[in-house]
């Protein structure tokens, strides 16, 4: 008998190889949603788990049975990775036990031939040194070092990523760079917070969370982050009230960098789901806020997100399904605009690791390109002495700077602001711009998602 939470994990893992599924949406459904917290928990930890090791637990694979892994139908290959995944990290879970479970459940996904296979190669597997228990996991080690693995370890997660994407790191940052980034990335993220009532009522809030079991500290950079440290915040009364809101420091870093001030008209491109956007018009207070994305399932998404929160009352809030690479259909110009541009997303590749397996090197030319006519067409909307933040999650320079700089040499007027400039304005933020004045951020060195980000000034 294969438990509902294994079941369920194997399912999640199937629809993300065999299509184009996020595994954070499939966690988030219903068939999840309804299992006791404990197999919640454990179909996280498996799914991602799985999708973050992925390189390494191939590698053991065609190592255990001496075959290639083109060898094995996908539904063996996810079976295995599940096992594998089991015996090499979780401590606690019973090697027999895990054997069994897979066996059966290689025979439920019909590849009943494989049952004999399954079982030798799993009994082969044994917990690997360095790598098993929750404080390896997530990047802390017995000594309570979070950036120092051991050279098994840190070659496992090395493994666990396409040797394209890991050149291109080495060329750009450096080896050891490479390594620190490769190895941040397949550890579990931090669950960060943002108090969506206003800085002011962040220990109250953080208060009211210790009251619901919820642990948290004051984040290193948001002025209304906070960290979760245990507990269960999405399930709390004040995310169900839209008090507070799962977002990444890094992402609620770069919607402060829009700054917009009450009575301004802003817009919000490539908006959806709507998390900066639900931060945009807590700041704005008053005034027009205009979100637009191109993904109707998204904006509905979107719709939902935002009504949660009570929206200021002085807020004019205006959903668009409009295409940013298009011109932009507005007549009226804008004194705030983020760009929050579509991206390959390799920054947040602990949070959505089925990204490495997906993107390819040509990728980044064809969304450079996008990206390129969606910074040109916000540009044209901005109002003079206006601000636009250009931002993706990704770590890529095609999608960064040479976006930005491509821009500004077409259009005479706007400028990039200053990183002194920046430094005045936002001085907790002054590690985090670069002598260019770009703001960046990367999982290795900042604990957050990787981040980037321009602050354009029209004249």
């Amino acid at each position: 008998m294969v438990s509902s939470a294994r079941a369920a994990a194997y399912r999640i893992l199937h629809r993300v190889e065999s299509g184009r599924a996020f595994a954070v949406d499939l966690l988030q459904s219903e068939r999840v949603s309804d299992l006791p917290e404990v197999d919640r928990r454990l179909v996280t930890e498996l799914v991602m788990g799985v999708l973050r090791w992925r390189g390494d637990l191939d590698f053991r694979i065609e190592r255990l049975s001496g075959k290639p892994l083109r060898y094995f139908d996908p539904e063996v290959a996810t079976v295995l990775r599940l096992g594998i995944y089991q015996i090499v990290f979780l401590d606690k879970v019973p090697k027999a036990a895990v054997v069994n479970e897979a066996v059966e459940m290689v025979k439920a996904a019909r590849k009943r031939s494989a049952a004999g296979l399954v079982n030798a190669v799993l009994r082969k597997c044994e917990p690997c040194r360095g790598l098993s228990g929750p404080e390896h996991r997530r990047g802390v080690g017995p000594a309570g070092d979070s950036s120092a693995p051991s050279p098994e370890a840190l070659e496992s997660a090395r493994r666990s990523f396409p040797p394209w994407l890991l050149d291109r790191w080495e060329r750009h940052f450096g080896s050891e760079a490479a390594g620190a980034l490769a190895w941040s990335s397949v550890l579990a993220p931090r669950t960060c917070l943002r108090v969506a009532v206003g800085a002011d009522a962040r220990e109250e809030i953080q208060r009211q969370l210790a009251e619901e079991g919820i642990e948290t500290r004051i984040g290193k950079y948001g002025q209304q982050t906070l960290v979760v440290q245990s507990g269960d915040a999405r399930s709390s009364e004040l995310a169900r009230h839209g008090r507070i809101a799962v977002q990444d420091e890094a992402s609620q870093l770069v919607a402060e960098l829009v700054a917009p001030r009450p009575g301004q008209r802003a817009l919000d491109l490539c908006a959806a789901p709507g998390i900066k956007t639900a931060q945009l018009a807590g700041a704005l207070g008053s005034g027009v806020l205009v979100a637009s994305d191109m993904s109707a399932r998204r904006l509905r998404t979107m719709l939902k997100l935002l009504d949660r929160p009570p929206l200021p009352t002085g807020l004019q809030l205006h959903i668009v399904r409009l295409d940013a690479a298009r011109p932009l259909p507005f007549a009226v110009k804008f004194d705030r605009v983020l760009l929050d541009a579509p991206c390959s997303g390799t920054g947040t590749l602990a949070r959505n690791p089925e990204i490495k397996w997906r993107l390819e090197p040509r990728d980044l030319g064809r969304l450079a390109a996008i990206q390129a006519e969606m910074l040109r067409n916000a540009l044209g909307v901005l109002a003079p002495g206006g601000r636009l933040v250009y931002a993706t999650c990704s770590l890529e320079p095609e999608e960064n700077d040479q976006v930005v700089e491509g821009a500004l040499a077409e259009k005479q007027g706007p400028r990039l602001l200053s990183r002194n400039e920046l430094t005045r304005e936002f001085p907790d933020l002054s590690p985090l711009f670069d002598p260019c004045g770009y703001f960046r951020t990367r999982p290795d060195l900042h604990s957050v998602d990787g981040f980037f980000a321009a602050v354009i000034e029209a004249r």
